[in-house]
């Protein structure tokens, strides 16, 4: 694991909407109290290798009607999913995750009605793989027996809580280490830590950046995909108590 520190000194802006918080209150009563103090932020990221890729792989199909366009849609999802059970194993997952069909509506002319010009069919199926060295196995399969649609693929941790706990406790021992710093600076001395808060993103996921509207031709080379390394970073917002 590959691991980088950054670390900030008295101040901390954070997206409320791509972070969540967590606060470790040590003395609640402390905390709200007028004690001198000294704030730092340690961040850390721990860098690991990705052992789950998650593929939306989607069937779209169209028709003069609803049916036919449901019909054609069953054919083709049906290759499809015949030619993933030959590859996938007994751990990986396999499940339709999206149905629809929706009419394709003509834009009419200015004051006239609209009109349905045919319907389109989609059918999406989720691949969880275990085995990264099969994501381009599978994209190429589906893509040579029916589907038509890459629609995301994903790769990340089945159990990232391991990888997280290192990157807060690293980030952790930079917060503190700032913190000594700046008391150092100041002339100061810390008494006691009164309360540390946690932010780390949502989700450990990397999107690797691929998507297929084509069928491949028959015979041609195996999709790479180069899968890289999964990010988790933790920041850590110390507040400790100083006194002269």
């Amino acid at each position: 694991m590959n691991r980088k520190f950054t670390v900030t000194g008295l101040a901390l802006m954070v997206s409320a909407g791509s972070l969540q918080a967590q606060r470790v209150s040590i003395d609640a009563a402390v905390r709200t109290s007028d004690k001198s103090y000294v704030q730092a932020i340690g961040e850390a990221t721990v860098s690991a290798k990705p052992d789950q890729a998650i593929i939306d792989i989607g069937v779209v199909t169209q028709g003069a009607t609803a049916a036919s366009a449901a019909t054609q849609n069953a054919k083709q999802t049906d290759a499809a999913l015949a030619d993933l059970h030959k590859i996938l194993t007994p751990r990986d997952q396999l499940k339709t995750t999206s149905y629809s069909v929706r009419p394709n509506y003509q834009t009419p002319k200015p004051g006239a009605t609209a009109t349905i010009g045919g319907y389109t069919a989609t059918n999406v199926v989720e691949v969880v793989l275990d085995d990264l060295s099969l994501v381009g196995n599978v994209i190429d399969a589906a893509l040579q027996s029916g589907a038509n649609n890459i629609q995301k693929l994903q790769v990340g941790l089945k159990n990232p809580q391991a990888i997280r706990s290192q990157a807060l406790r690293d980030a952790a021992v930079q917060a503190k280490a700032s913190a000594q710093a700046i008391a150092a600076g100041l002339g100061v001395q810390i008494v006691r830590v009164l309360s540390a808060e946690e932010y780390s993103p949502a989700d450990d996921v990397g999107r690797v950046n691929y998507q297929a509207k084509a069928p491949l031709a028959p015979g041609a080379p195996t999709t790479p995909v180069e899968v890289g390394t999964v990010e988790v970073t933790a920041i850590v917002t110390l507040k400790v108590e100083v006194t002269q």
